[in-house]
């Protein structure tokens, strides 16, 4: 039981510690950069250099600069969350009303007050969108990083019920991802309820 918990705590601190940094970095560059078109012009070529480079190949590099540790795996779980959150943060304020700013421009608000006020609000449902995918992407890519690289977690528990022929423990291994997964998108789905209840008024 201890090993499992243990694993099961192991693997939910890296997933949350780069979906956290993902979601932190991510989201506010991707508004930023959906807004302002010279931050855009400046941002975009790096971000298109890494978007199609997939999460798993940073495995290796990550492995030589900081080991097998916690730092390792959340700054690869990191990269595989960053990208839905920028996409659809950038995508979501792109998709802003120009009716809705053209009013705030009337009643003389200046550009970052719109931003604030406008921009952000409306762009909400799309980033939450976002953020789903992201902490599914991280689930996905943490169990592969630590299958790979790892001494604990439920990737390498997997992994190690594998090569012992516990078919019990790569089972109890797949439930309890897709039990933490279903808990963790229910309560990103109340936030994004209680976030976005002016929606529905």
């Amino acid at each position: 039981t201890l090993f499992r918990s243990v694993n099961i705590m192991s693997s939910l601190t890296i997933a949350l510690s780069g979906f956290g940094l993902a979601v932190v970095i991510g989201v506010p560059l991707g508004l930023f950069m959906g807004w302002y078109k010279g931050f855009d012009s400046f941002m975009r070529p790096l971000f298109e250099i890494m978007r199609p480079i997939p999460p798993v190949s940073w495995i290796p590099l990550t492995i030589v600069w900081l080991g097998i540790g916690l730092k390792a795996k959340a700054v690869i779980v990191f990269f595989a969350a960053f990208v839905p959150c920028l996409i659809n943060s950038y995508t979501g304020i792109r998709q802003t009303s120009e009716v809705l700013i053209n009013v705030a421009k009337t009643c003389g608000a200046s550009y970052f007050t719109i931003f604030w006020k406008v921009g952000i609000p409306s762009s909400m449902t799309m980033t939450f969108a976002g953020i789903k995918v992201a902490i599914g992407n991280a689930w996905a890519t943490l169990v592969a990083a630590e299958m790979l690289a790892a001494s604990s977690g439920l990737g390498y528990m997997i992994l190690m019920g594998r090569q012992f022929g516990r078919v019990d423990l790569v089972i109890l291994g797949i439930v309890v991802i897709g039990v933490i997964g279903t808990i963790i998108t229910i309560l990103l789905g109340m936030l994004e309820n209680k976030v976005l209840g002016w929606k529905q008024l």
